[in-house]
């Protein structure tokens, strides 16, 4: 159990504008993660090992993706209890994002909206910070890096981007992910079309096989996905990524949709809404690509996971493994025991 709880903790950062609360945590960790301070949040990992993709998680419960754009953190978020963690989304070229404010609290709703659009420091840092990383991965904790393109990037380009971020962080991730769902990097989502997917896969496909060949290691590649999805383009998506053999996908990013938080302070701010309002759309994806996939195809589901209950409807739903990322904002540290019990086969 942490020194500090986070009941404590949170009022005085809610009381920060978001995304200055969200950079002093994170300095924070950054400096004090593998210090005896460390025990200041450390928090015992739940026991729960599964094998998906291949690969042996020590629980089911992963930080997602946008918490720690570039991979500073991982051995201090990682002492919270994660069975993995996926850090990035990380661009080719070091990048500002959209102009501040770009974060939004919706504590009514117990949500966020978002509008970074891939903000980080570019592959080259993102790689030094990984490879700093030593604790949390020497313990068993599974790392996912997340791949995304330059928004100077033309659309008709992008799958060049995608290439250099996979071949940058191969020979050091245990899993990759393809983000082509956040809707703050303009047009990124048309990657999700059928054609455009295609030609995505099937360049990144054969990619990892030949850097497979060469280094001797089996990295899975997931496809990150849209919440915001009909049930045709999640069936085409399913047969798409049946078809170029990818490992699995991860069900969903935030949400353009604004229908839950109609109404509410800051809610027709443009961006990803993340948190309890898309934890509908999220399951009814997670749901649909179960029964287009079938049995046996790796499923992460993410939205909306904001107590243990979000996360075993989550499963039920077809997840294999969940992440957080909003919920953990509200709900701190113990959210990760909390939900990594609840998913144990002993919970």
């Amino acid at each position: 159990m942490s020194l500090v709880p986070y009941a404590l903790a949170r009022p005085f950062l809610f009381g920060l504008d978001p995304e200055a609360a969200h950079d002093l945590t994170l300095g924070t960790i950054a400096r004090l993660q593998n210090t005896p301070a460390q025990c200041l949040w450390s928090q015992t990992r739940v026991n729960d090992p599964v094998t998906v993709a291949g690969l042996k998680f020590p629980n089911r419960v992963g930080l997602a993706a946008g918490l720690d754009k570039n991979g500073r953190c991982i051995d201090g978020l990682g002492a919270m209890g994660f069975g993995f963690i996926e850090v990035g989304t990380v661009t080719p070229k070091a990048q500002p994002g959209n102009p501040k404010p770009r974060m939004f609290r919706l504590p009514q709703a117990q949500a966020l909206i978002n509008r970074l659009g891939f903000n980080n420091e570019g592959l080259e840092a993102f790689l030094a910070n990984v490879r700093r990383a030593r604790s949390f991965r020497a313990n068993g904790g599974i790392l996912g890096l997340n791949i995304g393109k330059n928004a100077v990037t033309p659309i008709e380009n992008a799958v060049d981007d995608y290439l250099a971020g996979l071949t940058g962080v191969f020979p050091h991730a245990d899993y990759i992910t393809v983000n082509i769902s956040s809707p703050n990097t303009k047009n990124l989502r048309a990657l999700q079309s059928d054609e455009a997917l295609d030609a995505l896969l099937g360049a990144l496909t054969e990619r990892k096989a030949l850097l497979e060949q060469q280094q001797a290691r089996r990295v899975p590649m997931f496809l990150k996905i849209a919440p915001d999805l009909d049930d045709d383009q999640i069936g085409v998506i399913a047969a798409t990524l049946q078809r170029h053999g990818v490992d699995g996908v991860i069900a969903t990013n935030t949400t353009i949709a604004r229908d839950a938080v109609k109404g509410l302070p800051h809610a027709e701010e443009a961006g990803g809404l993340s948190g309890a309002p898309v934890r509908e759309a999220s399951h009814r994806v997670v749901k649909a690509l179960r029964a287009a996939l079938g049995r046996g195809f790796p499923i992460i589901g993410v939205g909306g996971v904001m107590s243990a209950d979000d996360a075993r409807a989550k499963v039920a739903a077809g997840a294999d493994l969940v992440q957080v990322y909003t919920g953990f904002i509200y709900g701190g540290p113990p959210l990760v025991p909390q939900i990594a019990r609840a998913l144990s086969a002993k919970g």
